[in-house]
């Protein structure tokens, strides 16, 4: 098995059914061969369980593939007790401390998680988020924001970018140019944003950019009626256009899960205009077979530029750097307190 990424892997981000691969599933997996997978709760039940499911995964496109998985602690995390540490909601833990202690107890956080990924053959993980919580912020999205102000969410983004890397893990900033203002869960419904440029650019915007060189970041299903009031950002050549240019990320793009319900259409549609629009990967997560095949065949394999920046990407996956877990945890206690 060979690491790094074949220029020309599927350009498709594949979710697994259950615990373990399926013989339909291997074999789907070595035809199309995805640049990556991503797992969910339903793939996760004890470590040595996830082990031979991200085992079976690389093996069947014979090389160290990426496997992704949203463990951001809080409400959004797939591998949980009694096997993996719990954590409270982002945004509590970073309000309840200075800036400062904020971002070094995420960063440990950001860190531990990584250590427990890594451990079970997991490494990637969809976070840091650079949503801002405002008061119409959906619930879906509010708690799990790093804090109300681009300072705070950048800082922090940082951090727990870093300790995400610094564990050997990459990881994906979400959810490009910002799902802060949606007031609408875009797992169900399709959000749509009437702030004007200049508050978007000043402030949603703003996180973006300072985080703009991180690997791997995944869009938004949003509509920005500045920018693009026909599209959500994921279908949109406008807002993807701003994101590489204007918000000046260039690393990897996802989308973010193509079968969620704010988008319509045919899942072959869906690929196509996200790929069209300037997505370099298609993200579907819910391993239901027929909608993969559609998927597989509309994505294809990775572009060009894709390919580039999937390498790039890959680039940053290194050893974990070395790391004491009794100090880790004995400093995020001290940052904690009776708070966290």
């Amino acid at each position: 098995m060979h690491s790094g990424v074949d220029p020309v892997s599927g350009a498709a981000i594949f979710g697994v059914s259950g615990g373990e691969l399926t013989d339909w599933e291997a074999k789907f997996f070595q035809d199309v061969d995805p640049w990556g997978f991503i797992l969910f709760a339903r793939n996760v039940e004890t470590p040595d369980q996830v082990r031979r499911l991200t085992s079976a995964l690389r093996d069947a496109v014979g090389r160290e593939a990426p496997i992704f998985i949203d463990q951001e602690g809080g409400r959004v995390a797939r591998m949980q007790a009694p096997h993996w540490r719990v954590w409270p909601p982002a945004l509590d833990q970073v309000l309840s401390l200075p800036l400062t202690a904020a971002r070094d107890s995420m960063y440990l956080r950001a860190r531990m998680i990584a250590h427990e990924l890594r451990a079970v053959g997991i490494d990637g993980n969809c976070t840091p988020l650079g949503d801002i919580a405002q008061n119409d912020t959906h619930p879906i999205i509010f708690n799990r924001c790093y804090g109300e102000d681009v300072n705070t969410v950048t800082a922090v983004g940082r951090a727990v970018a870093e300790g995400c890397l610094d564990g050997g893990v990459l990881p994906v900033l979400k959810h490009i140019p910002g799902q802060g203002r949606a007031d609408l869960d875009s797992h169900l419904e399709l959000p749509r944003v009437d702030a004007t440029r200049t508050h978007l650019d000043q402030k949603d915007f703003a996180t973006f950019r300072a985080l703009a060189d991180l690997p791997l970041g995944m869009t938004a299903h949003v509509v920005f009626d500045a920018i693009d009031p026909e599209h959500c950002a994921t279908l949109s050549s406008d807002c993807l256009s701003l994101v590489r240019q204007e918000i000046g990320f260039d690393g990897l793009l996802m989308t973010d899960d193509i079968s969620m319900r704010a988008l319509s259409g045919p899942m072959d549609q869906r690929c196509r205009a996200a790929l069209a629009a300037g997505c370099d990967l298609i993200l579907h997560c819910n391993g239901e077979p027929t909608e993969m095949l559609a998927v597989a065949e509309a994505a294809g394999r990775l572009a060009d530029t894709a390919s580039k920046r999937a390498q790039a990407a890959l680039v940053m996956r290194k050893a974990p750097k070395a790391f004491d877990l009794a100090e880790a945890e004995a400093a995020y206690q001290e940052f904690s307190g009776a708070h966290v």
